[in-house]
């Protein structure tokens, strides 16, 4: 079985703004990049067995906004496959009531925060309620961490190393830090490493298989193959290219003296039981 745990559901680009879609053209080399989610199209690039994160967003600063309802419903026409978090931006007034009602009305299993994006730090005092519910509740908690293209985000926010103090204060909620924080790998590696919660996935990278290299061989050299998890970031690609990304990387050393990615390591990554880990079982 493989588990894609990082995946959207959202209308494009109704829940997007004028701006964020003219930025997003940076998102792939000048290119505008196609974001309409189309379950039928995601389920045709995934082996038979796949099951699948998926949340909306919530970043009023960089335009983007996906009602918790909208997912829910997404969730409800496909309960055998996916798995609904919900999407929270503590900037906004009346985030704790939508927190509760994502969680206790709509069933909705986890959360996702876009703390660049939104203009928050994710260790900030005030988000301590959203952290604390997430233990009480046992919620997993994914965060976009890495790079942008919206140029009002500010990159501050979306450090890795700033997990490190979340995960201190609340060791028991289960952090999954997006696309391996990058280019701050370094940063994401040595704070996985460190705490026994907290994540990363591997979602948009395969398409700049030198970078992931890197990445990864991090990721080997640090010991912490177990603490990595496999997800796309669909529509921004797909579960097939990902897998086809990830299995190539090695051919990049051909010809060369540059050590090879332990490959028993990565299929484990690929087939990873992410659900148990998480909770979500």
């Amino acid at each position: 079985m493989i588990i894609d745990v990082h995946s959207h559901a959202w209308e494009y680009p109704a829940h997007f703004n004028d701006d964020f879609r003219r930025q997003a053209r940076r998102a792939r080399a000048g290119t505008e990049v196609d974001l309409t989610v189309r379950y039928e199209e995601y389920r045709a690039t995934v082996p038979p067995d796949t099951r699948t994160i998926v949340f909306g967003g919530k970043a009023r600063l960089s335009g983007l906004w996906v009602d918790d309802d909208y997912v829910a419903r997404y969730v409800a026409a496909h309960p055998d496959t996916l798995i609904g978090f919900m999407s929270i931006d503590p900037t906004q007034e009346g985030w704790q009531r939508e927190l509760e009602h994502a969680h206790q009305g709509l069933g909705l299993r986890g959360i996702k925060l876009l703390s660049m994006y939104a203009g928050f730090r994710p260790d900030e005092r005030r988000l301590d309620p959203l952290w604390q519910y997430a233990t009480r509740h046992r919620l997993p908690v994914l965060l976009h961490t890495g790079t942008t293209f919206i140029s009002q985000a500010p990159l501050e926010c979306t450090l890795p190393r700033h997990l490190d103090a979340v995960a201190i204060r609340f060791p028991e909620v289960k952090i999954i830090m997006a696309h391996l924080g990058h280019p701050y790998e370094g940063e994401c590696v040595v704070t996985i490493r460190k705490h026994p919660n907290v994540y990363a996935d591997i979602s948009a990278l395969h398409y700049r298989p030198f970078q992931l290299y890197h990445s990864l061989m991090l990721v080997q050299e640090y010991g912490v193959w177990d603490k990595v998890l496999f997800g796309t970031d669909y529509p921004f690609t797909t579960v097939n290219a990902t897998l086809n990304g990830l299995r190539s990387l090695n051919d990049l050393t051909k010809g060369t003296g540059l050590p090879r990615l332990n490959e028993a390591a990565l299929e484990a990554m690929i087939h990873r039981d992410s659900l148990t880990l998480l909770g979500l079982q």
